[in-house]
């Protein structure tokens, strides 16, 4: 297997008295697809919310390819080639999917103010090209969305609008894709469509890394390669979606102790 672009050692999370990430430890490969596990409050997000610096972390280190991630700001991990969704939807539902969009790409875009004023020509420039990317990766999705491009993201559906916010993120170009229960407010038919997709793109990007919350374990089943499963901020199991659903740990964490 390629050497691991995220390299996660120890990394521990605190709120005061209570340990929400207890030296926790992940490798994610360049191109894998990883389902991470876990009942309501093992730590899930609160991991994400580390990785992309919400959080900052108590110990441990957090290695993305060459570069030493520990404790840094959410603008520079994004800029390292880190990209999220969430599990509530964080669209601005009243501007148009291309505002939208264009938030998601301010790593790529040179929009200094002093650029803004006296280069007008080549900003001007830049924004087109960026309404046809934008336009064409909105067409691998639905091609309802890009021929709706300056429409309210608010006009759009539940299964429209997350694909807004993962071409939000993709614009960014990033190695590593974060995504936090996309089935939230989706139906199951809703739920296998959006991840098609995502399986489709990164088929087009095979380089392109992927860390699944997902409690529909159909989808983590259909997707990930390995599975990662956590309980009380501790990792409990690691393998493959047979492997840990057999585990008797998991169904513990799961089902208590009677299982």
């Amino acid at each position: 297997m390629s050497q691991a672009i995220l390299s996660c050692r120890d990394v521990t999370m605190r709120f005061g008295g209570l340990v929400a990430l207890d030296s926790f430890s992940l490798d994610v490969h360049a191109g894998e697809v990883v389902g991470l596990l876990g009942p309501n409050g093992s730590g899930k997000t609160t991991f994400f919310n580390v990785i992309t610096g919400l959080y900052k972390p108590a110990g441990g280190s957090i290695r993305f390819g060459d570069a030493d991630l520990f404790g840094r700001p959410p603008a520079e991990i994004n800029h390292a080639g880190i990209a999220r969704s969430f599990q509530r939807c964080r669209l601005l539902l009243e501007l148009s999917v291309f505002d939208n969009l264009l938030l998601g790409a301010h790593n790529r875009l040179h929009n200094g103010l002093l650029r803004n004023l006296f280069a007008r020509k080549a900003t001007q420039r830049s924004i087109t090209s960026f309404i046809g990317t934008a336009r064409d990766l909105c067409a691998r999705f639905n091609p309802y969305i890009a021929d709706r491009l300056f429409e309210p993201a608010g006009s759009f559906n539940m299964i429209d609008r997350r694909r807004i916010e993962l071409c939000r993120a993709l614009l960014g170009e990033p190695r590593l894709l974060l995504l936090d229960e996309p089935s939230a407010g989706m139906t199951h038919e809703e739920t296998f469509s959006l991840m098609d997709d995502v399986t489709s793109f990164q088929r087009q990007r095979p380089d392109l890394s992927i860390i699944l919350i997902e409690h529909e374990m159909q989808v983590i089943e259909r997707v990930s390669q390995r599975c990662v499963v956590l309980n009380f901020g501790k990792k409990i199991c690691e393998g493959s979606y047979r492997e840990v659903t057999n585990d008797v740990q998991v169904r513990k964490a799961y089902l208590g102790d009677d299982v």
